[in-house]
């Protein structure tokens, strides 16, 4: 049961990593986040990023909660690693 858990986050995460990369990238080129894919972009990425958001407010213009949460995952993915 715990190795299929930790397989689960192993293939959870670079997803995860993938939708956060490409919601930063679409917010240069769409910053109202109005289209179809931007609204499920951030359903998914939502649930990670607002409780870091909680924590860190952004400094002027410079939001870091996407790149604290892909630390986050980071860690993570190795700690599912050592696990399985």
């Amino acid at each position: 049961m715990g190795n299929f858990i930790s397989q689960f986050f192993l293939l959870l995460i670079p997803i995860l990593e993938i939708a956060i990369f490409v919601r930063i990238i679409m917010s240069w080129f769409d910053p109202t986040g109005q289209s179809r894919f931007a609204l499920i972009l951030r359903e998914i990425t939502d649930p990670i990023l607002l409780p870091i958001r909680r924590v860190i407010p952004s400094i002027g213009m410079f939001d870091l909660s996407p790149l604290i949460a892909l630390l986050i995952l980071q860690v993570l993915q190795t700690v599912f690693q050592s696990v399985s």
